[in-house]
């Protein structure tokens, strides 16, 4: 279908400019709603971001938005009435949520995730299920039981992963916002390949109470956006404590609007920012490390202090994480056993009709290769006789990571890296080396790790014309530090550009 140049004008607007028309009773929540579903059913084909559209559900939210009265919207977040994607690692009720796994297809939940209670308080429609690497496992969201998700940017690279269908949906402009989850960098990652904001708050700021769990220790849900601004509205909407979780944090949300709009003023004087030294150089892309100095040099420019910061256990993040990771998903994946819900499948003809075997042939049949080995691996490390060499080890690791970003951060406000070691690659290019695969999560995973906050925003674009991701961390906690140098570094980088990184990306789905 064709897209007006009216339609394609206001879904390129950001979610805080959308909101403000809506406010301003130029638009309605109806009106942006309609606009982004005319754009998936334009890109869907090429693109291939969601796994399930929910059009009818988001109408019906909007037109309930825009019934209300004067009083009672002005009483809502500042992004009410603007639409969001949502990672289908998050509960919907009423809309089928799979994990992009066989496992679950079909299944559709009776409850809301608390994010999603968040979001529909917020008066903020939910457009539909991005698609993900299954159970969230994976780094290019090549691994779906479904479909695999193109990168807007050239549609025969990945999106990245595990949440390549939030990020792929946000930089095509099929949604303003998504969710996603990120364990050990599946929504910077998708970020930096896609040329989104991707945030991965502190642990336990937002809710994890109706997330899919993958590595309990590890998940976290966070904002998919196209400016920092976006992201700081979306995560104070999102963030606050939930009895439900265990392990949410007993405080509201930090003040992280008001610190990207104080960012917006690039003054940046007496902020001390720390370049980890053990991330970048050798084994990042020429054109990825020339972005992230250059990015850096506008830091300095604005009065930021810079100064290299070493945080020496870092390098052994990345085999500590694959011990903790699958540890945590053999003993969370133990549940999809085809007895309560999701798929079942029934031993053949001639093998016994136990509840062990119906067990097997299920999870045979359910889940994906990725999931297999990270199963195995995990069950391995927690046997009897490994469980202190491995995982007892692996723990001890982590507790070195945390503290040498506790050190780090006597000495600076905020971290900064590149956010992957590479542009985004080609389908097919890793699938078949693992090691390597995992390699694109090694400048992501000690925020997982350590449970700090860290963000990825764009740096402009490599040699080869794909996105380049610039990453920040901050103290645990402290979410808001990070907002104001990102929201300065990306008003800096977009008067160098001549506007935002989305004017050099080509749309044809948009008539463009």
């Amino acid at each position: 279908m064709s897209i007006s140049t009216e339609t394609a004008a206001l879904v390129k607007l950001s979610a805080a400019e959308q909101a403000a028309k809506v406010k301003a009773g130029e638009v309605t929540s109806r009106e942006l709603v309609e606009a982004h579903l005319a754009v998936i059913e334009a890109a869907e084909p090429s693109i291939k971001a969601f796994l399930k559209v929910s059009g009818d559900v988001a109408l019906e939210q909007a037109d309930a938005f825009d019934a209300k009265s004067a009083d009672e919207k002005a009483a809502l977040p500042e992004l009410a009435g603007v639409p969001i994607a949502i990672k289908d690692m998050i509960v919907t009720k009423g809309i089928e949520t799979t994990a992009a796994s066989k496992i679950l297809e079909g299944w559709v939940p009776p409850y809301d995730a608390t994010v999603i209670e968040k979001l529909k308080a917020a008066g903020m429609p939910i457009l539909g299920k991005t698609n993900l690497d299954e159970f969230a496992q994976g780094s290019s969201t090549e691994h779906s039981a479904y479909q695999t998700t193109h990168n807007p940017w050239d549609t025969e690279r990945v999106p990245g992963g595990s949440g390549g269908g939030s990020a792929s949906a946000v930089a095509a402009f099929e949604a303003p916002l998504a969710l996603g989850t990120d364990t050990g960098g599946s929504i910077r990652q998708p970020g930096s390949l896609t040329g989104t904001v991707g945030v991965k708050p502190t642990y336990g700021g937002v809710s994890r109470f109706g997330a899919i769990a993958m590595a309990s220790s590890l998940d976290q849900i966070g904002p998919v956006s196209r400016t920092v601004l976006d992201s700081a509205l979306l995560q104070e909407i999102i963030g606050g404590h939930d009895e439900r979780d265990s392990t949410s944090i007993p405080e509201g949300p930090r003040p992280m609007a008001a610190a990207a709009r104080e960012g917006l003023r690039r003054d940046l004087t007496g902020l001390k920012v720390g370049l980890v030294k053990e991330l970048g150089g050798e084994g990042f892309q020429p054109g990825v490390q020339a972005r992230f100095n250059e990015a850096v040099e506008l830091l300095k420019a604005m009065g930021a202090e810079v100064t290299e910061v070493s945080c020496p256990h870092f390098p052994y993040a990345l085999g500590a994480y694959y011990i903790i990771m699958p540890s945590e998903v053999s003993s969370n994946l133990a549940r999809y056993d085809g007895m309560r819900y999701g798929l079942r499948v029934m031993p053949p003809e001639g093998v016994p009709q136990t509840a062990a075997n119906m067990m097997a042939y299920t999870r045979e049949a359910g889940f994906g290769d990725e999931v297999k080995r990270r199963i195995i691996l995990g069950t391995y490390a927690l046997s009897a006789g490994y469980y202190d060499a491995w995982y007892g080890s692996a723990q001890k690791v982590r507790t070195l990571i945390i503290n040498d970003f506790k050190a780090a951060f006597d000495q600076v406000d905020v971290l900064v890296s590149p956010t992957s070691p590479t542009t985004a690659f080609k389908f097919g290019e890793k699938m078949n080396d693992p090691l390597t695969m995992y390699l694109n999560d090694v400048a992501t995973i000690p925020a997982n790790m350590a449970g700090v906050p860290a963000m990825s925003i764009p740096a402009g674009l490599s040699d080869d014309g794909l996105p380049v991701g610039f990453q920040f961390f901050a103290p645990q906690q402290r979410d808001e530090v990070m907002y104001k140098p990102a929201a300065a570094l990306e008003a800096a980088l977009e008067e160098q550009w001549g506007g935002p990184i989305w004017n050099d990306l080509k749309t044809p789905w948009l008539g463009e």
